[in-house]
């Protein structure tokens, strides 16, 4: 499993209604994963049905746009065959999130055609999912509003249902909006963070380049859809969908997205462009090329599916490094190029880094009294998912800060540290303890983790509990601090 997956399932020992990093929606996912058992089957099984979900949901956007079976076939086929499957792979809530996107949309389409006040109702429950799943469905509403007033649909602003309806969608996030506030909104500190580290390494025209690579053989279909929403009589009423495009899009770019958030936006105009297309090949002799614009997306994933799903042994990917190179696929958060594209690096070391840490753990005098402290969420949350040991691994990285156990007092430590940091280590924090040892580190090569090392330190001079609330404390107000500790 990938870093991100360890931190989701370890949300469900940890509810609330909101998290440093995500809204509340996937710990409510992982809770129910845990009473299933935790194990790989119901970790996946929950992005594959919402991949299967979004898929049917495309399927009922081009029922109501009256489209036939062949348009049906065309889109599912647009939407199997493309970035989603590989999306769905991995527990995140990017799944939930497109799915979320596009039934939104549907709903926008089956109020544009009855007027009836429910969709809008219907609209607002479906945002809130949406919402507490992942901030992100934000900018479907920065995208949608300005497009509404472009296109004769502005007569909406003018209906008491609409009001009514974004008061029902305030009432069901405003618990998470609460907790943002009971806890000096994190998401503002978050996206700070964010911008800092990683959106500052997005570059811009590589983010257009990657939506081409996202739907390379849905192109034709989304093309085709946003041409028919301009010029196609019979979708004048949905005319609103071709600004709401490219004012969402423009957004995305002007605010330095990563790629894969505006993948939600896609499976509307995929369905619209099915449906066109459908239509134009009803003639006598287009009627044979049905068979090749089903092959499309098929025979252009096929290539894809070869090089951007974690299907290759890494010594094959090393092997091959100009082609992944050349689709972006090595480029990394921090804006270089790595062996291994990040995902794949991400889901290495993890197995490997809980056992050695649990034997640290098991020998280690007062085991119970010992703290385990990580680098970062990825090792924590892997180390908490497979420990044989009971153990509970912290960090002061992501949400790990606010599920520290100071009612244990702690004697010894078991520290955790990324390669990159683990010189100094013994130097800063062996004088606070009675002795300390580096035991073990992670040597699987390919992993990102690689080198990460384990330290032992035993007998504690100070008093750990008090360190931990001081360098607690410093964090949550966002001023940097540095114990020995860190």
């Amino acid at each position: 499993m990938q870093r991100d997956e360890y931190l989701h399932l370890d949300q469900a020992n940890h509810l609330a209604w909101g998290y440093l990093s995500v809204p509340p929606v996937t710990s409510w996912i992982s809770f129910v994963i845990k009473l299933l058992g935790n194990t790989v089957f119901w970790v996946k099984f929950f992005p594959a049905l919402f991949g299967a979900l979004t898929i049917a949901v495309v399927w009922k956007i081009i029922e109501e746009l009256d489209g036939n079976l062949f348009a049906q076939i065309l889109g599912a086929t647009c939407i199997l065959f493309s970035v989603l499957l590989r999306l769905n792979t991995l527990y995140q809530p990017n799944s939930l999130d497109v799915l979320c996107w596009t039934t939104f949309y549907l709903i926008v389409i089956k109020y544009l055609k009855t007027e009836k006040p429910k969709w809008l109702f219907i609209g607002a429950l479906v945002f809130a999912i949406g919402f507490l799943n992942k901030y992100n469905i934000v900018f479907l509403l920065i995208g949608l509003f300005p497009a509404i007033l472009i296109t004769q649909q502005r007569k909406i602003f003018a209906k008491k249902p609409l009001y009514m309806a974004i008061l029902f969608g305030s009432l069901l996030v405003l618990p998470n909006l609460v907790w943002q506030y009971q806890n000096n909104f994190p998401i503002i500190h978050h996206l700070k963070e964010l911008s800092e580290t990683q959106l500052v390494n997005v570059d811009r025209w590589g983010f257009l380049k990657t939506q081409l690579l996202f739907f390379t053989g849905s192109l034709t279909a989304i093309v085709s859809g946003l041409f028919a929403l301009l010029r196609y009589g019979r979708f004048k009423k949905y005319q609103l969908f071709f600004w709401a495009f490219f004012l969402t899009m423009i957004v995305f770019v002007y605010f330095k997205a990563k790629d894969y958030y505006a993948i939600g936006l896609y499976p509307v105009y995929i369905a619209f462009g099915a449906v066109y297309l459908a239509n134009i090949l009803e003639s006598r002799w287009s009627v044979y090329l049905k068979p090749i614009f089903i092959l499309i997306p098929i025979s252009f994933f096929i290539p894809m599916y070869n090089v951007a799903f974690p299907n290759k042994h890494p010594e094959y990917i090393l092997r091959n490094q100009e082609k992944y190179k050349a689709l972006g696929l090595l480029r990394w958060e921090d804006g270089k190029d790595h062996p291994l594209p990040q995902d794949f690096a991400d889901m290495l070391g993890w197995k490997e880094l809980a056992y050695k840490v649990d034997k640290v753990y098991s020998e280690i005098p007062a085991p119970e009294k010992t703290l385990v402290l990580c680098d970062n969420y990825g090792q924590a949350g892997a180390i908490n998912h497979y420990t044989k040991k009971g153990i509970r691994a912290v960090s002061f990285n992501g949400d790990y800060i606010n599920w520290f156990n100071l009612d244990q007092q702690y004697t010894n430590l078991i520290r955790v540290k990324n390669y990159s940091e683990k010189e100094n280590e013994l130097g800063e924090t062996s004088p606070y303890f009675h002795s300390a040892l580096a035991v073990d580190s992670i040597t699987n090569q390919f992993a990102r983790e690689y080198g990460t090392t384990i330290f032992s330190f035993v007998g504690a001079k100070v008093d750990i509990n008090e360190r931990l609330k001081d360098e607690i404390k410093e964090r949550s107000i966002a001023v940097p601090a540095f114990l020995f500790l860190r």
